[in-house]
């Protein structure tokens, strides 16, 4: 594995561990383009300064995201809260098993990045396919933050311009694909474009009030609502037992945090698996605690007709949600180059890696590449986002690769970390961990392709 010294970011101060943005692209770097060498950052030479207590909020911050918005409509598809509660309780025992194999494998390699992890346990291809995964996924959501914005935007627009029901035709500049274009183009193309986006630190703290005060919205329109607010249909139970399976990508979109959780480990003062064992736990519990609130009470309010976006499902004339449309906007607008970053990273790290050249070697070529790599994820991502009509399609697709995150990889870590320990008799502690990699990466494996399935053959296709 190549290990160079130089880096698309080459200032370390600016990744320095704290739940900001700059903190989230350091996550995803590819180890070819790797800041600071290993050397000069092993564990137990004091330089990690994340208390426990700041990890349990970097890895809720990290699994806190756009997933939020499409928990209500994950409650209906699941047959009801029970199902969903079951749902979700059900996969977070294996959702916080595999951030634990995560940070076992990463002590035992000595790696601090998902992505090293699975190239030092697991071998070449795990290692690019892992690598991959990671682009596709990041350039997937890359999409749903468009399809977001747009979805925001139409309501906010729709308050704002007052037509009659009459009107068969609306403004060109209040069309759907027009404002999502001018937006793209004036506000996100210009900010995926630097070389380094430490300068994008300080949105973090946005992010994080938008995210609670949605939920926050959500709750107390539940509990006062509006008079027009009426449920159409609260199912109770699942329409078929494979109803179910259609919240699993909500579910594994909105927990993923594996990818940032290795550096975050990394980063403690006390990188110990038991204790990184109570960070992940308080953390999922959080994180939980804000879906459930999110997913229980947007379901409640609207039944089986909530949207998608649960707040394409409220009036456009409500100011308080109006104001969590603003927030969401905001949070995505500085969300999405950190996404495309993080995606750009493995792709140079890949490029890298196939041609064999050194960072050293190729600055000069660097900056060429580095223009026509976003460019082109940029069009690429617009393009397709204005003909996407909802996130719910994307998110049953990128839902997939994110349970190869949570459960394949780690599965697959944790299978040939045990392997390779030289033992002359298997006890029977070995035998279960083995057996236990064996079903993550078999339940992985039918999430991805039970919800890459559906995703194809009936939502894609309807």
């Amino acid at each position: 594995m190549a290990q160079g010294t130089g880096s698309i970011n080459s200032d370390y101060k600016d990744w320095e561990w704290s739940a900001d943005a700059g903190e989230r692209a350091r996550l995803l770097q590819s180890p070819s383009v790797e800041t600071v060498p290993k050397s000069g950052e092993s564990q137990g030479n004091g330089l990690g300064a994340t208390s426990a207590l700041g990890a349990v909020f970097i890895v809720v911050n990290a699994a806190l995201g756009a997933g939020l918005l499409n928990f209500p409509a994950a409650f209906s598809m699941a047959g009801g809260v029970a199902a969903g509660i079951a749902l979700q309780m059900c996969m977070l025992i294996f959702i916080i098993g595999g951030l634990v194999i995560l940070a076992y494998c990463s002590q035992a390699s000595n790696e601090r990045t998902y992505q090293e992890v699975v190239w030092a346990v697991c071998g070449k291809v795990p290692g690019v396919l892992c690598e991959v995964a990671i682009a596709v996924y990041t350039f997937g959501t890359c999409i749903a933050f468009l399809i977001i914005i747009g979805d925001q935007e139409d309501k906010i627009i729709a308050a704002l311009v007052t037509e009659p029901e009459e009107a068969g035709n609306s403004h060109w500049y209040t069309d759907r694909k027009f404002t999502i274009s001018i937006t793209a183009f004036l506000l996100i193309l210009p900010l995926s474009i630097p070389k380094e986006i430490g300068f994008q630190k300080y949105a973090s703290s946005l992010s994080v009030i938008g995210t609670w005060y949605v939920t926050a919205v959500i709750i107390i329109k539940y509990i006062w609502p509006d008079k027009e607010l009426m449920p159409v249909e609260i199912p109770t139970s699942p329409s078929t037992w494979t109803a179910v399976f259609n919240a699993m990508p909500t579910i594994c979109f909105g927990f993923q945090c594996h990818v940032s959780s290795v550096p975050v480990f990394n980063s403690m003062k006390q990188p110990e698996v038991k204790t990184w064992g109570v960070v992940v736990t308080a953390a999922m519990v959080i994180a939980l605690f804000v879906y459930t609130g999110t997913g229980v009470c947007g379901f409640l309010t609207f039944g089986a007709g909530v949207e998608q976006d649960v707040l394409l499902s409220y009036p456009s004339n409500d100011i308080p949600v109006a104001l969590a449309r603003a927030f969401i906007i905001l949070c995505v607008l500085t969300s999405y180059p950190i996404l495309h970053f993080c995606g750009r990273a493995v792709l140079e790290g890949l490029w890298l890696r196939y041609t064999g050249v050194t960072v050293e070697e190729d600055v000069v070529r660097e900056r060429r590449r580095r223009l026509l790599q976003t460019i082109s994820w940029f069009l690429l991502t617009l393009l397709l986002a204005l003909f996407i009509p909802d996130i719910g399609k994307v998110i049953s697709v990128i839902g997939g690769l994110a349970a190869c995150f949570i459960f394949v990889f780690p599965g697959l870590c944790l299978i040939q970390a045990k392997l390779s320990e030289i033992q002359e008799t298997r006890a029977i502690s070995w035998w279960a961990q083995v057996s236990y990699g064996v079903f993550m990466v078999t339940l992985g494996a039918f999430i991805f392709g039970q919800t890459t399935a559906n995703a194809i053959f009936v939502d894609l296709t309807a």
